[in-house]
Parts: structure tokens; C-alpha cells; sequence
């Protein structure tokens, strides 16, 4: 062999250099884009927590009130509602305000899914019928501080993307349904509590009847594009009729989808 064309001991240490300097490189990379996205990471907790802070647990105008309940607060400032919002709204996640999540859905403004949440006076032995399951936020939010989440969502892709996205960030203890969710899950009933995430023009009876006596729903009711109202409906030990209703604030939520169908 020529001996121009033999490897010389230069080029396989040029070589184990170069390999070197990559491998440092790659390290390198990877530490930086670690720390970026843990700095990112940071950021969204941070956020979260002056969300919580002067969204929802500050004192409020227009009779809404401030909610107080430190299991809610805590659930809040733990859930990432980043995670439950369309990519491109990221950066919007924690506005004090709905956002939309596709289909002509949305995910309900913090305060009001905290809100909601306290009056609901949730137990860690209560199970719970979510109607409207949307982006699976709301679910998530009651998650820890119930035993067991059933929601229900109407819209397919919705319904399943939720899902898919529960069981990956982790909560074991929410069962999600595709369905009519007016017509409630009277499999699971009875339930202590029911939260509904869409305005009925009235409320559903069956509902009424999967609620536990003693139990309480938090239901927004009015029609598309006028004044709806936040209620909180007690059902008392004697039967279906004996009901406590109290009106709460107004709100506006898109409206409940299903329902009877008139022929």
C-alpha cells in the first residue's frame, strides 16, 4: 500500500477531536434547551399563581365574590390550564378570560371554573357529574379534591382529545363519557354533586333526579345571547320537588347542546 494512503496518527486524533467537540456540543444543547424549558416551565407556574392571586382569590366588583375555599385555590394554582388550551393561545392561558378551544366551545374564564368549583363544596368522598366536558379542564381542577369525576361531552373530538389528554397529565379518578349530557349518567347516579359548563334554558330534570338528597348543582341558565344566570340548586331529603334555588351572578356561557328533540 502507498504509503500517502495510510491513516496517520494526526487524523485519527483530528477525528476524536471533532467527535469530542459534538459530543460537548450535543451536551451542551441539551442542558441549554433543559434549562430553557425548565425556565419556561417556571414562568407558568409563576403565572398561575398571580392568576390565582389577583383573579380569583382577590376581592371582586359586580357581586361576584372572591373565592376563599384553599382546597380550590390550591387545585388551581396546580392544574396547568396551558396544557388544556390550543397551542397558539399558550400565551393567553392564564388571562382572566375564556378562550376558545374549537367547535364553538370554549374554556371557561378561572375565576368562573373557580368559582363554580367552591360552590359545588366538593369532599374527597364525593363523586361528581360534570356536564360539558370540553377541554377536560374543569375536571381536572376537581380531580384532587373529590374521589371520582364523571363528565360528559356531547362533541366527539372534543370528548376524546380531552380524554387522551386527561389520562396522559395523570388523573387517574376522572371516567370521560361521549354523550348527551342533558339526560345526565344515571349508571354512576347518584351523584353529590353536579357541575354543568353550558347554559340549559331550563334545568334538566333529570339532572334533578341524579343528585343526591343534600347534593348541590351549579348550573348556568338562560338562552344564547342574553342574560343568563349562575345558579345554585340544593335538593333537599324530600324528593325531586324540593329544591333550593338561588341566583347568583350573570354570566355567558355558549349554550347547552342536546336535549329533548321535538318532532
Amino acid at each position: 500500500m502507498n504509503p500517502r494512503w495510510q491513516p496517520t496518527c494526526s487524523w485519527r486524533e483530528s477525528r476524536s477531536r471533532t467527535r469530542f467537540r459534538l459530543l460537548v456540543y450535543l451536551c451542551s444543547s441539551l442542558l441549554v434547551a433543559g434549562f430553557l424549558f425548565a425556565q419556561g416551565d417556571d414562568n407558568l407556574r409563576k403565572r398561575r399563581a398571580d392568576m390565582v392571586k389577583t383573579q380569583i382569590a382577590a376581592p371582586r366588583g359586580s357581586g361576584a365574590e372572591r373565592v376563599q375555599d384553599s382546597r380550590v385555590l390550591d387545585s388551581m394554582r396546580k392544574t396547568p390550564r396551558d396544557r388544556f388550551v390550543p397551542a397558539e393561545l399558550v400565551p393567553n392561558a392564564y388571562d382572566d378570560r375564556p378562550l376558545p378551544i374549537g367547535y364553538g366551545q370554549t374554556i371557561s374564564q378561572p375565576y368562573i371554573v373557580a368559582r363554580m368549583t367552591e360552590l359545588l363544596e366538593p369532599k374527597a368522598e364525593h363523586q361528581v357529574l360534570e356536564i360539558g366536558t370540553g377541554s377536560g379542564y374543569q375536571a381536572a381542577v376537581l380531580s384532587p379534591l373529590v374521589a371520582h369525576v364523571y363528565t360528559i361531552e356531547i362533541i366527539e373530538p372534543l370528548g376524546t382529545a380531552a380524554q387522551q389528554r386527561l389520562a396522559a397529565l395523570g388523573y387517574k379518578n376522572v371516567d370521560v363519557r361521549m354523550g348527551d349530557g342533558y339526560f345526565g349518567w344515571p349508571e354512576r347516579a347518584p351523584f353529590d354533586g353536579i357541575i354543568v359548563t353550558a347554559a340549559a334554558n331550563h334545568i334538566p330534570p333529570a339532572l334533578i333526579e341524579q343528585l343526591k338528597p343534600g347534593g348541590r348543582m351549579v348550573i348556568p341558565v338562560g338562552n344564547p345571547f342574553q342574560t343568563q344566570m349562575l345558579m345554585l340548586v340544593t335538593k333537599g331529603i324530600k324528593g325531586p320537588r324540593d329544591l333550593q334555588v338561588r341566583n347568583l351572578m350573570p354570566v355567558a356561557f355558549v349554550p347547552l347542546v342536546g336535549g329533548p328533540r321535538s318532532n
